[in-house]
């Protein structure tokens, strides 16, 4: 039954010393660390070997849930996973995650939390599709306006044909060469 830690910071700028001390101070015998890694990617490197390491009976200390899970639904895969392991999840800031999954009550509450997230999902995205289609019944067309209208293009042609390089035209008009490449 070992005290296991998990850090991570999502840019390489970003310094972990603070989580490690945080999680050695703690209690925790091994710490894992992430540099520069995104919660939302399942397959970072230290991560991976930390769930390689931890045994049934160990308990898994985080600094807060977001070091492990980018999305809810990552979050509580993870948590249901790690109880079946028979692995614990102890968190610094967060002590309402304290739930041991591998009792009846942690499933219950851990299946509740599945539940409300995938309800949070799809009213986002029933709210999402409902204010596009009013947008749309108003004539509005969601994303960003063009930067290259008509007559930008007309005049990025003209140019070209007075021998004008893409940066040249580019400068001109103030937007990238790669802009006036896909408009002419």
């Amino acid at each position: 039954m070992a005290l296991i830690g998990y850090a991570r910071v999502s840019t390489r700028e970003q310094n972990p010393e603070s989580q490690e001390a945080a999680l050695h101070e703690a209690g925790a015998e091994k710490v894992f660390v992430d540099h520069g890694e995104s919660s939302r990617m399942e397959n970072r490197p230290q991560w991976i070997a930390c769930l390689d390491y931890l045994r049934s009976g160990d308990t898994l200390m985080i600094r807060a849930l977001d070091r492990i899970a980018g999305t809810e639904r990552m979050a509580i895969e993870t948590i249901r996973e790690l109880g079946h392991r028979g692995i614990k999840l102890h968190s610094l800031t967060e002590p309402f995650l304290d739930i041991d999954a591998t009792t009846p009550m942690g499933e219950a509450i851990i299946g509740i939390m599945a539940v409300l997230a995938q309800l949070r999902i799809s009213t986002i995205r029933e709210n999402t599709k409902r204010g596009l289609n009013h947008a749309r019944a108003q004539g509005r067309i969601g994303g960003r306006p063009r930067v290259m209208t008509d007559e930008r293009i007309q005049t990025a042609r003209n140019l070209r044909a007075e021998n004008k390089s893409y940066p040249q035209i580019a400068r001109i008009l103030g937007v990238s060469v790669s802009t006036i490449q896909r408009s002419i």
